[in-house]
């Protein structure tokens, strides 16, 4: 060994094997000693808080020679940071379940983008749109790990979550609590739109029959290389760590069963598909077995999702014998058979079998619909919630406040019911003492809360009762009762106005709680509130549930009104009425505004105000989800009302913006176009943006059947999109001297941003109106210079064909909307065959020929009644029909290329002959000869295939060439029809295949 390596290596060895606390990630940066620390059986710092720390250095903002702070530059050594914390998950195996548990949603939503990113896929492409079996395993891998935690994300924040208690304010501390409050909300809000999208990459991932890779370190640490010291391994099918398909797909099937269960409370009809996931999951787990190295499934978790899927969606041959008790309770409930549902519960005081949660939550249910107007269930809460109670004071409970609310006025029938239930749910033979104690003190105490002693001595002479106690407490209890002096029902005056409600008697704070968060009924949410604030006068109680939200606008104004107890009030029905809204529970949401105007009348016009623009809000929801739908058009009051609020001029009146969006897009749904090109007033095309883009589309399309010279309005309409399109620029000096250009996105040069545009427009549904705009933006994505493939679209040519400064204009944001309004259009309106060439040109432009030649089929199926009838030419145009044959010539289908060059107003021969050529098609090529038409193609195949010595496929061309109605002689009208017929058989023989 040379004395210069003796030195490195003595140097080497004194080097301390643990760095200072307070850098410890620059050591680890610096030495390279990621790998060793992580070998350690006790790291510290943990794992999973150095990839907090290497993502909060690399995100770390910059700040400039002018003070500005500027994004975190993109520099070696933070790219090395991102580098880390990937290794880091790397060395953790991608666990989801320790990442979640471990890493803020901000931090971990980082974390997967920076995986997708070195992972090669494409920025701006959708996941739903890329073919995972065509990708690398290891980009296929990454996109699954993302869009696995998107769902589990959304799934995971459905869950409520008891706020922490804060400790002592601290500034520095709320404000960063805050920032990253809204960044998670901000995340999941994005999630939440692209749902479905992710459920549709994730069903696609269960199709896949090979295994997948996912990065390593050591994968991660090649990438970081030099392209040229790669060697191509990273590319290969072997590199990074194998997840075997089963392992994959039972993943995949628990997410997605988590992710359709969570649905099923807005769409019951989908439980059958979790029902389908979960218990494929169950199936691979038996597959997978010990052997698993990389699934880590909750199974007591998934036994609950199996069970409670078979209370939701029972199999069709179980019987009444095989059902559990959870299946029978749902099974009547679904049936509105109650009874047997009462009898149930009485049965299970016995056996306590039915988590005491479970029977609980059939009372809400059963609550719920008697609030909602169901009076015949009233009788029906009272049994299930006196069966309950049974069953609590027998395990030791304290009785509910609910039942002392129901049984607030006892009759003969609720005292026979509940003395039949204590009898039926103990044994008194084989019943422990405490049990029977338990029974007792309760008749004991329903007794004492009795005033009718004829009531009193309908229990006192029970069996049960006489059983229970003995003779000296029963004589004591009757002569208490008899002696004491009679007291006054408070209860027995009916409630006649929304201000005359009594505040009960005082009960526990987060019972009321409770019961203010499930409530609907405005008039019970003021009692409740009226007996909390009996109870305490310190608390806030519009801060109850987190879920409860009034947009910004509005809770400065509600949270200024001085009386807490009115503050609470207006801020619980607003917040209940606008979620109802959502939820499209209109009728409700409707009693909640209607009492809410009712209570902001008296002292505040600015609220009342608010209370009307939201209900005019929801009248126009209503009708748009009721009869609007079946194009019953909306009565002239509502129209007025929209035309009111659009030119309402009060000073100071909180306005949002969703209201004017709702407002313009229901004018433009009923074709109220007269008023919002002649009448409206000139201020608000000032001041409203979206009258301004309404009065545009309108115009444009009144004068859409005119002459072009007269379309000005079109011309503004194109002006004020292309500014809305286009971006702000500016230039900024490097460190080399250079000057260079900075786009910056969503600038305010236009009226309004584009998010804000293409959120207005998903609210249109008239079909005119869409297909004006899609065709402004299909024609401001083919202006652009480097466009090979344009896209065609309906009344493009009303467009001008030029932009002055094409740099100004984002195209790579015009793609985009394109494609997510061809999206929404289809969803509108799936058979419109103009939108249908639009997405299959979008496909074939982004070399997706399959789902181009789906799209293409698609539009002339649903304009031909499934080819029975001849598409007409300005759906199968020149253009097109030449895009299907690149299509099926790039899919290696040459015998369909021939066939479709037919189909061109002048045959195509010279590509037809060409294709006939290749011996590597991949269609059915022989069997396809029945659907040419053309002599002349016929006659070539004859000779190409006595040429290859091919006898069998010759003699095949050579019937059809001998069919008598392609004769030559036969009159044209004869021709055509043959012509016809097979255009019918070959397009819906490709339809098949396609489809």
């Amino acid at each position: 060994m040379s004395a210069e390596a003796a030195d490195r290596e003595a140097a080497t060895s004194s080097r301390p094997c643990t760095p200072p606390q307070t850098c410890w990630f620059e050591f680890l940066l610096e030495e390279s000693l990621l790998e060793k620390h992580l070998r350690k059986p006790c790291p510290d710092p943990a794992p999973v808080q150095l990839i907090v720390q290497f993502l909060e250095q690399a995100s770390k903002p910059s700040v400039n020679e002018q003070n500005q702070v500027q994004p975190p530059p993109d520099n070696k050594r933070n790219r090395i940071l991102k580098l880390l914390a990937l290794k880091v998950a790397a060395h953790l195996k991608w666990d989801l379940d320790i990442l979640e548990k471990s890493l803020s949603v901000p931090v971990l939503n980082m974390l997967l983008n920076e995986l997708l990113c070195i992972s090669k896929v494409p920025p701006g492409t959708k996941h739903v749109d890329m073919d995972l079996s065509t990708l690398p395993p290891t980009t296929a891998m990454a996109i699954l790990l993302y869009n696995r935690w998107a769902i589990r994300t959304i799934v995971q924040s459905s869950f409520p979550v008891k706020q922490a208690k804060p400790g002592p304010p601290q500034l520095s501390v709320m404000n960063q609590m805050q920032q990253e409050k809204e960044l998670t909300e901000n995340i999941l809000k994005v999630l939440k739109e692209q749902a479905a999208d992710s459920i549709l990459v994730l069903e696609a991932a269960l199709k896949l029959n090979k295994d997948l890779y996912v990065h390593t370190m050591r994968t991660l640490d090649l990438l970081a290389m030099e392209p040229g010291m790669v060697n191509g391994e990273t590319e290969s099918c072997t590199a990074g760590l194998k997840i075997r398909t089963e392992e994959m797909q039972c993943q995949v099937c628990y997410d997605l069963g988590a992710a359709y269960f969570q649905q099923g409370s807005t769409n019951s009809a989908v439980y059958e598909n979790a029902r389908e996931k979960f218990f494929r999951t169950k199936e691979l787990i038996a597959e997978i077995g010990s052997l698993s190295l990389h699934c880590t499934i909750d199974e007591k978790r998934l036994a609950g999702y199996c069970q409670a899927c078979d209370v939701l969606v029972p199999s069709s041959d179980s019987t009444s014998q095989q059902l559990t008790p959870y299946s029978q309770v749902h099974i009547c409930l679904r049936s509105g058979s109650y009874q047997e549902v009462i009898q149930i519960f009485i049965e299970d005081n016995l056996l306590f079998s039915l988590p005491v949660q479970f029977r609980q939550s059939v009372l809400r249910e059963l609550f719920q619909k008697a609030q909602q107007g169901n009076e015949a269930l009233d009788e029906i809460c009272f049994k299930i919630c006196a069966c309950n109670t049974v069953r609590d004071i027998l395990e030791g409970r304290a009785v509910s406040v609910q039942f002392n609310q129901l049984f607030l006025r006892p009759n003969k029938e609720k005292i026979d019911f509940l003395l039949e239930v204590c009898s039926r749910s103990i044994n008194l033979e084989k019943a422990s003492d405490s049990l029977k104690g338990n029974m007792a003190a309760f008749l004991k105490n329903v007794c004492l809360g009795l005033e009718d002693l004829q009531y009193v001595f309908m229990i006192s002479s029970h069996e049960l009762f006489i059983t229970l106690l003995k003779d000296e407490e029963r004589k004591l209890l009757v002569d208490q009762m008899r002696k004491r002096s009679p007291r006054v029902n408070l209860c027995i005056k009916p409630v006649t106005s929304f201000y005359d409600i009594p505040a009960s008697a005082s009960v526990n704070i987060g019972q009321l709680e409770h019961q203010l968060i499930l409530s609907v009924d405005p008039w019970r949410i003021r009692q409740i509130l009226i007996e909390l604030h009996g109870m305490t006068s310190e608390r806030q109680f519009w801060t109850v549930s987190n879920k409860w939200e009034v947009p910004s606008v509005y809770s400065g104004v509600i949270l200024g009104i001085k009386d807490s107890l009115t503050r609470d009030l207006v801020y619980i029905l607003m917040a209940k009425g606008l979620h109802c809204s959502a939820v499209k529970d209109f009728s409700h949401a409707k009693q909640l505004f209607a009492a809410c105007l009712e209570l902001v009348t008296e002292f505040s016009p600015k609220l009342r105000q608010v209370m009307l623009n939201e209900m005019l809000l929801l009248d126009i929801h209503t009708h748009e989800a009721g009869i609007g739908q079946s194009g019953e058009r909306p009565p002239s009051d509502l129209i007025s009302r929209v035309r009111g609020y659009l030119e309402m001029r009060l000073p100071d009146i909180p306005l949002r913006q969703v209201i004017a969006e709702e407002c313009v897009a229901f004018m433009l749904n009923w074709r109220e176009n007269e008023y919002l090109t002649l009448q409206v007033p000139a201020f608000l095309l000032q001041s409203n943006p979206y009258v301004k883009l309404g009065q545009l589309l309108a115009a444009t399309c009144k004068e859409l059947p005119g002459p072009k010279e007269s379309r000005r309005t079109a011309k503004d309409l194109w002006e004020v999109v292309v500014q809305i399109c286009s971006v702000s620029s500016q230039h900024k000096r490097g460190n080399d001297g250079r000057v260079s250009l900075i786009k910056q996105r969503e600038s305010t040069l236009g009226i309004m941003y584009r998010s804000e545009l293409l959120s207005f427009i998903k609210k249109l549904r008239e079909p005119l109106v869409l297909t004006i705009i899609l065709s402004l933006f299909v024609k401001l994505h083919n202006v652009r210079e480097d466009i090979v493939n344009d896209i065609t679209a309906e009344h493009i040519s009303i467009w001008p064909s030029s932009i002055p400064n094409l740099q100004s204009v984002d195209f790579e944001a015009v793609a985009i909307t394109v494609k997510e309004l061809v999206r929404y259009t289809l969803s509108i309106n799936p058979n419109n065959h103009s939108w249908l060439i639009i997405q299959a040109d979008i496909y074939f432009a982004t070399n997706q020929y399959s789902a181009a030649l789906h799209y293409y089929l698609q539009a002339g199926a649903v304009c031909s009644d499934f080819f029975n009838k001849a598409v007409p030419p300005d759906v199968y145009t020149d253009q097109v029909i030449k895009r299907m044959i690149k299509c099926c010539s790039l899919l290696n289908c040459h015998t369909q290329v021939a066939i479709l060059c037919q189909f061109l107003r002048e045959i195509d021969y010279k590509t037809a002959f060409k294709s006939l050529q290749e011996q590597n098609s991949h269609d059915a090529m022989d069997s396809y000869y029945d659907y040419i038409w053309d002599v002349t193609i016929l006659e070539y195949l004859t000779y190409l295939h006595h040429k290859r010595g091919e006898t069998d496929k010759r003699q095949i061309a050579i019937k059809a060439i001998g069919q008598t109605e392609l004769n030559a002689s036969n009159p044209e009208e004869v021709l055509q029809l043959a012509a016809q017929r097979r255009k019918k058989k070959f397009l819906q023989a490709m339809a098949k295949l396609y489809f």
